[in-house]
């Protein structure tokens, strides 16, 4: 069985057995035409429907789908992923980061963020300067700061830990 939401706004519980198609319990019928190898044109209950892939990550099980040119948001769940949430195992694979280091060695420019900080992924924390270059260090997850351990004029070196979270 999967569990389908839609939208973030609608779940289903779709199974599969010996041919039929089953929707929250209940048989559907669909005639499936295959126009390419992301496009189906779909009759349901004498109504057409012309879909296409048009994202598909195959990691997070999540893809948006185009239906007569209105794009839904799909994430999809299997029973080994509602197995791994009823063990407390579901997030395991999530990117927790709990210290940003130094790439290479240069001289801390400027410190964007201070202690207790609220951070999201991709926001800035400093400014390194490495071979007459300015770099931007940037946050890799969401997080809140929970020591800085360098200053403005710091010279650091690779692999220094410069940030630590939460």
């Amino acid at each position: 069985m999967y569990k389908v939401k839609v939208n973030d706004q609608f779940l289903f519980e779709i199974e599969y057995n010996e041919s039929t198609l089953l929707v929250n319990g209940d048989p559907i019928q669909l005639d499936l035409s295959t126009l390419s190898n992301r496009g189906t044109h779909v009759l349901y209950q004498n109504k057409s429907f012309n879909t296409e892939i048009v994202e598909l990550n195959k990691t997070d099980k999540t893809c948006k789908v185009k239906v007569n040119g209105n794009i839904y948001q799909i994430s999809i769940e299997d029973q080994f992923d509602a197995l791994l949430k009823q063990l407390g195992l579901d997030n395991l694979t999530a990117n927790k980061v709990s210290e940003i280091k130094a790439p290479m060695p240069g001289l801390v420019l400027k410190v964007l963020v201070e202690e207790n900080a609220q951070v999201k992924k991709g926001d800035n924390l400093l400014i390194l300067e490495a071979m007459k270059m300015e770099n931007i260090l940037k946050s890799s997850t969401d997080g809140v700061v929970k020591k800085v351990l360098i200053n403005q004029g710091d010279k650091v070196e690779k692999n220094q830990i410069l940030v630590q979270f939460k």
